[in-house]
């Protein structure tokens, strides 16, 4: 089971017992032990007492799918995973959700946000969930002595820093709280964008010379400390108006050179119930059928993918259980792109996409699904993604009512994409010709055809991006950094609430921020244009 992999250990005398993450800004979890009374009592709840930070990435409660750490209406909708796809991919170009549901159509049109939309909540919540059970932690291992102390503080710092980056890349603003303010009633005052950036690259370059090169899997390494410092910069320019090629660029060059990950030759493996094994994979959120079973990581992508209404994607397909819940279908935007232009989805169609020989645009479910999605609340109309699944792709399979596909947060095909992109932009650390070469290496490897020296455009780059991470938490910040995202330069199917797509207006490049959070801390102040 994956669930030893992680080592998640559900220690009933030391959950943490925080009943509100809005308040939670300055608050310290209770225990029924002092953490540093458990620590030092049984040194080996240290590992299992990390595992559950890092389960609150991807469970709703370590309690298990039917609890919820945070306020929601729906339990399973509160987890921080599935709030990533949410944001980042239903208001993009490549999926679409046709559920409708409070605040849903929101995020799949891209149009009329409200700061009451209760799915900008959740992931504004479960930051400043995650992050106050991190800070609690590091404040107990800076006060105990114990084996492994160092990695162990250095993993809290990094889940900190990847929660906070969050909120950089969809809020642009926030509040900055560390082990330092536990004991702090008094709410913080508001951080600006480029002040998070520089708290969070600050906190991933001190602990990069630090942490393990190598670690269990599912936890953090070096190369993951690298990648996400490669993300960061990547979207500097956007995030604090100073563009960071050069350093985006050394970034990806180390991982590929130094973390010792290959590319898959496999890609669908990559998203199937034993890409544990995969060699590509450096930072994954686990999903474990039993151990973390959860209705927002690889569960809620599977699902939302399968039955439907009429029933076409049969859900045992992808190896769950059930009826499926017939929600999301990926849009021409995105399977458009295995047509015949690198660039262009308008250069695609239904036949194409038959005919493809790449692995990646193989990975849609066709029959009885139209091409065109003329009505994004008509299950039938927009194709399915069959690239998560609850597979293995040697051995046998069992259907599960959860799954145990893990999902890919850092691969290195992310690296040599980034490597590549730096390189069109000018990066003195990159250069064109490598850039080609591990383009190539990487289409190689997805069973693509070969690109020339002519095709490595920005645009080719963007469209590549969007064949390979789609439905990875990704588009939206891709489609912001290339200037695509908002006005109406680039128009997708449903954008602005119109088939066609219709120009947005700017504000839409940051969400805004929850009433909710704007009621429980005065210092925050709301993001302009809502």
């Amino acid at each position: 089971m994956k669930l030893n992999k992680l080592k998640i250990i559900l220690l009933s005398f030391a959950l943490i017992s925080t009943t509100s993450c809005l308040n939670e800004l300055n608050t310290e979890p209770e225990y029924l032990l002092t953490l540093e009374q458990l620590l030092e009592s049984q040194p080996n709840a240290a590992n299992g007492l990390v595992a559950k930070v890092y389960a609150s990435l991807s469970m709703s409660s370590a309690k298990g799918p039917g609890e919820a750490d945070i306020t929601g209406d729906d339990k399973g909708e509160t987890v921080f995973l599935r709030g990533i796809i949410n944001l980042q991919d239903f208001t993009a170009d490549g999926m679409k959700n046709r559920w409708g549901d409070n605040g849903l159509d929101q995020l799949t049109t891209t149009a009329k946000w409200t700061a009451d939309n209760k799915f900008f909540r959740y992931l504004f919540d479960r930051v400043y969930y995650t992050v106050p059970q991190a800070n609690a932690l590091i404040d107990a291992f800076g006060k105990v002595n114990i084996n492994n102390k160092e990695q162990y503080v250095s993993e809290l710092r990094f889940i900190r820093a990847f929660s906070y980056f969050y909120m950089i890349d969809c809020f642009g603003k926030g509040v900055i709280v560390t082990e330092k303010d536990l004991a702090n009633p008094v709410p913080k005052g508001q951080a600006s964008r480029k002040e998070l950036f520089e708290y969070v690259e600050g906190e991933l370059l001190a602990i990069e010379p630090t942490i393990a090169k190598t670690t269990e899997y599912g936890h953090v390494n070096r190369a993951t400390v690298q990648m996400l410092l490669s993300r960061l910069y990547l979207n500097a320019q956007v995030y604090t108006g100073t563009a960071r090629w050069n350093d985006a660029a050394t970034y990806a060059k180390k991982v590929i050179d130094e973390g010792g990950y290959s590319l898959d030759t496999n890609y669908v493996k990559m998203f199937s119930a034993d890409n544990n094994t995969s060699s590509e994979v450096i930072f994954p959120l686990i999903a474990d059928p039993i151990g973390t079973q959860s209705y927002g990581n690889s569960t809620y992508i599977i699902n939302g993918n399968t039955g439907g209404s009429p029933s076409t994607l049969n859900p045992a397909v992808l190896g769950i259980k059930g009826d499926g819940w017939g929600g999301h279908r990926a849009t021409k935007a995105w399977y458009g792109l295995f047509g015949n232009s690198l660039t262009d989805y308008n250069g695609g169609s239904a036949s194409a996409l038959a005919a493809t020989q790449d692995q990646r645009g193989k990975l849609f479910w066709q029959t009885d699904h139209q091409y065109e999605m003329t009505d994004y609340k008509t299950w039938t109309d927009g194709y399915p993604s069959t690239k998560f699944r609850n597979l293995r792709t040697t051995g046998n399979s069992e259907a599960t009512d959860f799954s145990g596909s893990d999902f890919p947060v850092f691969r290195l095909a992310e690296a040599y994409l980034t490597y590549a992109e730096c390189a069109i932009r000018g990066a003195s650390t990159a250069n064109v010709g490598q850039a080609l070469t591990y383009i190539n290496e990487l289409r190689g490897k997805r069973t693509a055809s070969q690109i020339n020296a002519g095709n490595l455009t920005l645009d080719f780059i963007l469209a590549e991006r969007g064949r390979e991470f789609n439905l990875e938490g990704q588009r939206r910040t891709d489609l912001i950094r290339f200037d695509k995202f908002t006005g109406g330069t680039y128009l997708w199917p449903w954008k602005g609430g119109v088939k066609d797509g219709t120009a947005i207006s700017a504000n839409y490049n940051v969400f805004p921020i929850p009433n909710t959070a704007l009621s429980a801390n005065p210092n925050l102040t709301q993001n302009p244009g809502y």
